[in-house]
């Protein structure tokens, strides 16, 4: 298992949830939730700050496929905001990779509902709980099959190659 901090990204139409992992790439915790930008690059800037903040070296982005496994519309909006955090990140030296997240955002609910939480009540942090559950997978994932999960997103977009985590 690699060590170091891990930001987990979950990519919405209007907001982007993040979560962070321990040192040893154990357990995942919340951090913000960061408004999507609708013109110009705040979102990106903000969370480029946030991976030098946490001393991340290496951002997992949630790949939303349908439940057959095939490209949506959301598949292709995470994976262009992909893109540009990697070129945002390549300057810092961050590798971004994409990791499965089917029902990551079911998940989150779920376990908020577990809480007490309505889900009305709670819209602001399930972006973020949703962004804890595809970073531990993505953990969990590296330290069952001892290798980096998911698939590295390039500088110029493309996918370096398809691998399932």
């Amino acid at each position: 298992m690699r060590s170091g901090v891990r930001l987990g990204i979950d990519v919405g139409k209007a907001r982007i949830g993040v979560a962070r992992s321990d040192l040893h790439g154990m357990l995942a915790t919340p951090v913000e939730t960061v408004p999507r930008a609708a013109d110009g690059d705040a979102d990106l800037a903000r969370l480029s700050a946030i991976a030098s903040e946490l001393d991340a070296f290496e951002v997992i982005v949630g790949l939303p496929l349908n439940m057959r496994g095939e490209r949506t519309p959301s598949t292709d909006d995470a994976t262009d905001f992909a893109a540009l955090l990697a070129e945002r990140l390549a300057e810092h030296g961050v590798p971004v990779r994409l990791v499965d997240e089917r029902l990551s955002t079911v998940s989150a609910q779920g376990q908020l509902r577990q809480a007490g939480k309505k889900t009305k009540q709670s819209r602001s942090i399930i972006d973020q709980a949703a962004a804890v559950v595809i970073l531990q997978h993505a953990l969990d994932s590296e330290r069952a099959q001892d290798t980096a999960p998911g698939s590295p997103v390039s500088v110029t977009g493309a996918i370096a190659k398809e691998t399932d985590a």
